[in-house]
């Protein structure tokens, strides 16, 4: 999907190309009356072509917070400051929401602004999707229908991707060879990924950068660049890097 961000305190970043996040505190109503704060003093910034992953346990507000990233949550103190005026921000849901009616190109092609006819050969090679362009997602195995996702957030060339747990509940061989279709795709197109994740694991393997989350209100805990390229990354070196993040965040690992 292409998200043209709404924000009403969002603001253009001029030239900087970075995404800036201060939420200074984000609060939901309480059935039985009442606010409970979710958020809060929770502030970062994604530099252009970065690939960061945010790690929290469940309910410390990573879905809350790509809400508020996306202009789908408003109601919030504090501010999102995009890469630019006209800045493209995709998504990725841990469902890939296909439309079941329409053909998977028809589905990769819904994100297009109007009238647009990009060439998308590339982008169906590069993923593996040439063979099925004309199938319906029910056709589909939910490894292919993710892959379809993915296409359809690449295929307006987005600025900023919004990835949410995108490779949950798939088995892990389908979950490599997608992790490994995704940094493809990352590195030559130079987008700048931000990644919700409950897997350490997955996230030592992919990013650049960890932001971990924790505590309520949910507050940033961590902020741990990974300079080690991913090809780098051997069996070795990820456990070295496990090994160190749970002596560094004892409860990171508890995940």
């Amino acid at each position: 999907m292409h998200w043209c961000s709404p924000l009403k305190n969002a603001s253009p970043a001029g030239v900087s190309g970075r995404l800036d996040v201060r939420i200074a505190e984000k609060s939901f109503e309480r059935v039985e009356g009442g606010q409970v704060c979710v958020l809060r003093d929770l502030a970062f910034s994604l530099e252009p072509g970065s690939f960061t992953c945010l790690i929290g346990p469940s309910g410390s507000g990573k879905t809350t917070t790509l809400r508020i990233l996306l202009g789908l949550d408003t109601d919030f103190d504090g501010s999102v400051r995009l890469p630019g005026q006209d800045a493209r921000i995709a998504v990725v849901f841990q469902e890939p929401r296909l439309l079941p009616w329409r053909t998977v190109e028809q589905n990769v092609r819904l994100a297009l602004p109007d009238n647009a006819t990009p060439d998308l050969d590339d982008l169906f090679d590069t993923l593996g999707l040439s063979d099925v362009r004309a199938n319906f997602p029910g056709e589909l195995s939910l490894g292919l229908a993710r892959r379809v996702a993915l296409a359809r957030a690449f295929a307006i060339d987005p600025d900023v991707l919004l990835l949410d747990e995108p490779f949950v509940s798939l088995d892990e061989a389908t979950a490599k060879r997608m992790r490994a279709l995704l940094l493809r795709l990352w590195r030559g197109r130079g987008v700048s990924v931000l990644m919700v994740t409950h897997n350490v694991r997955e996230a030592v393997a992919l990013a650049d950068r960890l932001l971990l989350i924790s505590g309520r209100p949910a507050h940033l805990t961590g902020d741990v660049p990974l300079p080690l390229m991913q090809e780098a990354r051997t069996p070795e070196r990820m456990a070295a890097l496990l090994d160190e993040l749970g002596k560094a965040y004892p409860d990171m690992l508890q995940i």
